[in-house]
Formats: C-alpha cells, sequence, structure tokens
C-alpha cells in the first residue's frame, strides 16, 4: 500500500511520473523515475533506512535536504550515498547499513 502524497494541500494534485522498480534489501518495490531514494523508501512505508555504525541504534531521514548524512545508504554497491539527495533510477539496488566492526572499541574494552 502506497503511502505517497498524491494530493498537496498547498501544491494541489502532483503530476504523475513514470514507475520504476527497485531493491531495497533484497526487496523488490516500486518508486517514481527522479524522485529522491528517500521519498521512495518512505513512500513504500520504509522509515529505517540505515542503522547507526557504533551503536546499531535506528536512523531515518533528519534533514532531507542534505546536510545531515543520516540518510546514507548503499547504492549500486556505493556506500555513503545520501538518499535525499539521489534521484530514483530504474534497477537501482539500494541496502542500508549497519553496525560495523569496530577496532577502537575493541582495542578500548581490551585496555580498561
Amino acid at each position: 500500500m502506497s503511502k505517497r502524497i498524491t494530493d498537496h494541500p498547498v501544491l494541489g494534485p502532483l503530476e504523475e511520473q513514470k514507475e520504476v522498480s527497485f531493491t531495497f534489501n533484497g526487496q523488490t518495490l516500486i518508486g517514481r523515475e527522479n524522485e529522491s531514494i528517500a521519498a521512495a523508501l518512505l513512500a513504500n512505508g520504509i522509515r529505517t533506512l540505515r542503522h547507526h555504525e557504533d551503536s546499531g541504534s535506528p536512523r531515518g531521514i533528519y534533514c532531507n535536504i542534505g546536510h545531515c548524512f543520516e540518510c546514507r545508504v548503499t547504492v549500486n554497491s556505493k556506500q555513503g550515498v545520501r538518499s535525499c539527495l539521489t534521484p530514483l533510477q530504474e534497477g537501482m539496488t539500494i541496502q542500508s547499513g549497519g553496525p560495523l566492526p569496530s577496532p577502537v572499541r575493541d582495542w578500548r574494552n581490551a585496555h580498561e
């Protein structure tokens, strides 16, 4: 079920865009060509775009204008892509990020 806004309270009815398919974490989804990846994910009900590298806490869209980097995802094997600024294209493979192994954390624990 799409959560897409099709009739904006200020802008009025929004023009239909070409539908494209893409995958997010292995799940095939439908979005609109050239809308932001973040908008396509939100329209598909996805709120968690990645997990914090250290703590593992969920992250989603925060500023939605490219300043905060909270919406980073991996797109077609390229890491660190800001989903709020990147236009969706047919066939994109998108993956969320998760906690990373941390040699710094392991070193700290070993020396405390």
